[in-house]
């Protein structure tokens, strides 16, 4: 009986490299850019209103200031917890994107593991010392483009 082989993985650059992964990363690095862009300008008009209200300041009478100021510190707290709660929903989506790509991959790399008679694929990272024939990373993202491609279209909610 020989010895189970053992494959090594990098699983970062399996998803980074593949056409799922990169479609995915250049969608959340556009949603990401559009949320910096849509914080700019909802920063810029909440200084604005910042200035008015400031100038009011001098003009108005406390009583009369205090609510201003109050309804001013609501919007800002508001606006603060939206762009956190979208910020937040683009991070659980990368890492469900991310999740759902490896759960397509896997029958991909199980089937690489049938066809090496490997026991076992590690993650490269975490091994001290393998011959470079050991890694499959690449064999796999070209199976996986082959079998998945960039994940649009697919039924199970992979495409946008």
């Amino acid at each position: 009986m020989r010895d189970p082989l053992v494959l090594t993985i990098s699983s970062d650059r399996l998803f980074a490299d593949s056409a799922f992964g990169q479609r995915v990363l250049r969608e959340i690095e556009s949603e990401g850019a559009q949320l910096a862009e849509e914080n700019e300008r909802i920063v810029a008009e909440l200084s604005s209103e910042e200035k008015d209200l400031t100038q009011k300041r001098a003009e108005l009478a406390p009583e009369d200031f205090r609510p201003l100021a109050q309804a001013f510190d609501e919007k800002v707290q508001s606006h603060r917890e939206g762009q956190r709660a979208k910020l937040d929903a683009l991070a659980r989506r990368s890492e469900e994107s991310r999740q759902t790509f490896y759960a397509l991959a896997q029958p991909v790399l199980i089937e690489l593991m049938r066809e090496t008679g490997a026991a076992v694929v590690l993650e490269r990272a975490n091994v001290f010392l393998s011959a470079d024939t050991s890694d499959i990373t690449d064999d796999a993202i070209a199976r996986i483009n082959a079998a998945i491609g960039d994940g649009t279209g697919l039924q199970d909610g992979t495409g946008k």
